[in-house]
């Protein structure tokens, strides 16, 4: 992002209050006047430059940083991701894949069984491309077995987000670890101790909480209303045939995070040039396109379905992601001006100086800096920078203590999803949501998944203070 810094320079107390403001403005031009969310964004976003002192020269720089560099990956991945989703979903893989889970686990455990694949999923799998690929498999599930979306969805979602935040090799813990000095191999393993009974009481049990008491029909975002046209496509393909599908793009990203693991501790040379070709292919775009591919000929061309059939249902899974992606691009711009105002900095500054426990400390600083700016990675590493003169060579911390310090920012850096967050607007348009309803399900149990996964590390920190 280019380097941009405000025209004059605000105290804290300003910075959060222009913060505060604008937040409230764009949820008013949302809520109250019902002004399309990518029009208010993109509107907030640039009062909010302006009035954090954005020189009117740097303002289009801003915003276009902002955006671009959000698109540069939800584009990619929502676009892939959509197409997949709807070979699968009219092809009858989707049903082929929910129906042998429900014999598997039965009715009731439907949302623990979704949970769970989406842990497996999540532990090489960013959030979003974990949650796009998984989508045709919640939605039909829910359109089985009928009731709140949310009672599906949420389970699903929140293990992504919780093996994204709290386990390497996913890049936060990864920055932080560094940054602390931590043994990633520790935050590892207690990671995934911290992430799994977190997502258990904050993923599937609110999740089964909230989707009994907030109804949310299916959306049609995957079918776009066109399924008769392509009744032809459907082929009921073997289960084993999904699986590979949906293993496909697991294994390729796994191959790139592994590689790069690997090659931070010391243990290959990520330069030499099969390494290097074996993490192109498994960067996650190129993973979901590989994927795609793999998705037109079995479910396609290999069961005679033309080719211009097959480009049609392709064709046909863009348009109605289209509004998701801008709007997640403008949500990407909005907490892009708030980065640029200076005020994550400017508060993580000013908190480090209370004299509060580092691990206590640190939480807190991650916490307000992510409702503030928006970014879950910039939270963490800005709280964990803030951390590091106080915790690298510091005896009184041991090296199981310095890995719950690690968790405990990670914890405060997922706290809160809101509006300023282009995370939130990807959940909120997938699943259908309008704005309030995002902020009382979602926004809530990113704060849940905070304070429980914080609650969890704490508990870490004292144990190892024990020993």
């Amino acid at each position: 992002m280019t380097d941009i810094t405000p025209s004059w320079t605000l105290p804290a107390s300003a910075l959060l209050l222009i913060a505060a403001a604008a937040i409230a403005l764009l949820l008013l031009l949302i809520i109250r006047f019902r002004l399309h969310a990518f029009i208010a964004l993109v509107t907030v976003s640039v009062i909010t430059a302006l009035v954090a002192g954005i020189a009117p020269a740097d303002l289009i720089t801003v915003l276009y940083d902002g955006f671009g560099s959000t698109l540069a990956s939800v584009a990619l991945l929502v676009g892939l991701g959509a197409m997949l989703g709807r070979m699968l979903e009219l092809s009858g893989g989707a049903q082929v894949l929910t129906d042998a889970l429900i014999r598997a686990f039965g009715e009731k455990r439907a949302p623990l069984a979704l949970g769970v694949t989406s842990l497996l999923f999540g532990f090489p799998i960013f959030f979003d491309a974990g949650l796009v690929v998984m989508l045709p498999i919640i939605f039909t599930v829910a359109r089985r077995l009928g009731g709140s979306l949310l009672l599906y969805a949420f389970p699903a979602a929140l293990a992504f987000s919780a093996m994204h935040i709290f386990v390497p090799p996913h890049p936060g813990p990864v920055a932080a670890s560094g940054l602390l000095e931590a043994n990633v191999g520790l935050v590892l393993i207690f990671g995934l101790i911290v992430a799994i009974p977190t997502w258990y009481l904050c993923g599937y049990l609110f999740g089964i909480f909230i989707g009994k008491r907030v109804d949310v029909p299916v959306p049609t975002i995957l079918t776009g209303g066109r399924n008769e046209e392509f009744k032809d496509f459907a082929s009921a393909p073997r289960l084993s045939t999904v699986i590979f599908l949906l293993a496909l793009p697991l294994v390729l990203i796994f191959l790139n995070t592994g590689l790069n693991f690997a090659g931070q501790a010391g243990w290959i040379d990520v330069e030499t040039t099969l390494v290097t070709v074996l993490r192109m292919l498994g960067e996650t775009p190129i993973a979901l396109l590989i994927t795609v591919f793999a998705a037109m000929w079995l479910l396609g061309w290999r069961k005679r379905k033309s080719s211009t059939m097959v480009e049609n249902i392709v064709d046909s899974a863009l348009g109605p992601v289209c509004s998701i992606i801008l709007i997640t691009g403008a949500g990407g711009m909005f907490g892009g001006v708030l980065r640029a105002s200076g005020i994550g900095d400017s508060i993580a500054d000013s908190l480090a100086a209370l004299g509060l426990p580092v691990i206590v400390a640190g939480f807190i600083i991650a916490a307000i800096v992510r409702v503030a700016q928006g970014s879950a990675t910039v939270a963490l590493t800005t709280a964990a920078a803030l951390m590091q003169p106080v915790v690298v060579g510091n005896p009184d911390f041991s090296s199981l203590q310095v890995v719950a310090i690690v968790l405990a920012l990670a914890a405060g850096s997922v706290f809160a999803s809101h509006v300023n967050d282009s995370g939130f607007w990807l959940v909120s348009r997938f699943f259908g949501m309008d704005t309030k309803t995002t902020l009382k399900t979602w926004t809530v149990a990113q704060a849940l998944l905070g304070v429980v996964g914080f609650a969890f590390s704490f508990a870490l920190y004292g144990i190892a203070s024990l020993v």
